[in-house]
C-alpha cells in the first residue's frame, strides 16, 4: 500500500507540565443501569491544583457524570470550577477513559483501600480544556491538555500537561 502524498512530516507532539490537581469527592450518586450503562455522579467536594503558572483550589459543585459501560470501562464527563490563588475563576472540562482490568475491579471497588492500587496497573487518561474571562489566564482558552489520573485517599488526582 502506498501512502497518501498529502501526508506531511510535522513535529512530534510534545507536552509540558501544567499542574497537578487533587479533587476531593462526595459520596457517589448512582442512578442505576440505563440503556447505555450505569450512570454515576461523583460530586466535587473541593481540592487543590498547583503548577508553575497557576495554582489554587477546586470549588465544590462540579463533578464527574460518569458512565460505566458493560465492559467495565468508565467514560468521564467532568466539569469543575477552579479558583486561582489570585481569585480568578476558570471553568475546566474534560472527558476521558478509565480502563480497569477485570482482575483489579474487586480491589478498586473498596473505597477504603482502592487508592493503594498501583496506577500503572490501569489506564486513566483525560483531555482537559479551559474557559475563563480572567485576563491573566486568557491563555488557557487556547490550549489543549492531556491528563493522567490516579486514585488518592478521598478522591482522584491528575497530572495535567499542556500539549505544545
Amino acid at each position: 500500500m502506498t501512502s497518501d502524498p498529502r501526508v506531511k512530516a510535522i513535529a512530534e507532539i510534545r507536552t509540558e507540565h501544567l499542574f497537578d490537581i487533587v479533587v476531593d469527592l462526595n459520596p457517589r450518586l448512582d442512578t442505576g443501569a440505563g440503556p447505555i450503562g450505569r450512570r454515576v455522579l461523583f460530586g466535587a467536594a473541593g481540592g487543590s491544583f498547583d503548577g508553575p503558572r497557576l495554582r489554587g483550589e477546586v470549588l465544590t459543585g462540579g463533578g464527574d457524570w460518569a458512565l460505566f459501560r458493560s465492559d467495565g470501562v468508565m467514560t468521564l464527563d467532568v466539569r469543575l470550577i477552579l479558583r486561582t490563588h489570585d481569585d480568578h475563576l476558570v471553568h475546566m472540562t474534560y472527558g476521558g477513559r478509565w480502563v480497569t482490568p477485570a482482575e483489579l475491579r474487586t480491589a478498586m471497588a473498596d473505597p477504603a483501600t482502592r487508592h493503594r492500587v498501583d496506577p500503572a496497573r490501569y489506564y486513566f487518561r483525560t483531555n482537559p480544556l479551559f474557559e475563563t474571562g480572567a485576563q491573566p489566564y486568557a491563555w488557557l482558552n487556547d490550549i489543549v491538555c492531556v491528563g493522567s489520573g490516579y486514585l488518592v485517599e478521598g478522591g482522584i488526582a491528575y497530572k495535567v500537561a499542556q500539549v505544545m
